[in-house]
Order: C-alpha cells, then sequence, then structure tokens
C-alpha cells in the first residue's frame, strides 16, 4: 500500500478520565522507580482503585525493597506505564501515571482492589502508587 497522509495513524493526547479509564481494564503494567543503583522498571499484575494503581510484589524482592519507606505515611516516587499496541495495524495507546508509592497496612489491603499475581510465591508486599499525574495518548486511524 503506497504511503500516503490519509493512511497514517493519527496521535491523539488523551485525558485523565480516558486514561483512567483504559488503565481500569487490569492486567499487566510496568512499575518504574530508583532502586539505588538507577532508573528501574518491573512488570506487575494491577487493579485500579479510584485514582491509584494497586499491586503486589515479593517482600524480598527488588521493588518492595526499594518502594518501602522508613517515614510513617511517606511515599517513594513511582511511575507506572501500561501500554497496548497492534503491530499489524499501528494502533494502540499508552498510559503513563506519575506519583507516590506506599505499601499498605493490612487494614488497607482489606479495603483495596483485589491484586491476583501471576507468579507462584510470595507475593505478600502490596503498594499503592497514587495518580498525581496522568498522561495517555492513542494512535488511530482517522
Amino acid at each position: 500500500m503506497a504511503s500516503n497522509s490519509s493512511a497514517q495513524p493519527v496521535l491523539e493526547e488523551l485525558g485523565r478520565t480516558d486514561c483512567m479509564e483504559l488503565l481500569g481494564r487490569g492486567g499487566i503494567g510496568r512499575v518504574a522507580f530508583d532502586d539505588g543503583e538507577g532508573p528501574t522498571v518491573v512488570p506487575v499484575n494491577y487493579a485500579v482503585d479510584g485514582d491509584a494503581v494497586i499491586f503486589r510484589t515479593s517482600v524480598t524482592g527488588r521493588l518492595n525493597r526499594s518502594l518501602l519507606t522508613s517515614v510513617a505515611g511517606g511515599e517513594v516516587r513511582a511511575a507506572f506505564e501500561v501500554d497496548r499496541f497492534d503491530e499489524s495495524s499501528h494502533e494502540g495507546w499508552s498510559v503513563l501515571l506519575r506519583g507516590g508509592a506506599h505499601p499498605l497496612t493490612d487494614e488497607e489491603q482489606a479495603s483495596v482492589a483485589r491484586v491476583d499475581p501471576w507468579p507462584g510465591g510470595d507475593r505478600e508486599a502490596w503498594f499503592r502508587l497514587s495518580a498525581r499525574e496522568v498522561t495517555g495518548r492513542r494512535l488511530h486511524r482517522p
């Protein structure tokens, strides 16, 4: 097929409501954080709970160690990204959430959206990443 401007996908900026709706489908996303050695990205299963993302990880894992804070009520700066693309049509979307992450108490765990991690083993470190900034883009045919 010959390339022309009408056949090319259009890049559209998404508002917060559209971004949160796309995130609300749940599944797998990526948490980005500084692990003390530099930027790191780890895939996690997640669920949306209001204006936040809930995810679980291993108590002994890098993600848990990096997002723990010794300050009561404190948060660690982190980002969360989800995308879905169809390589054959060159269409899809991407959403980026930036905010603060904190471990959930037992009481908080009981009242948030349920997350069922795919990997087996201990995934008892629960986190909430609050959405302070949400941006997204969609690539689609006009």
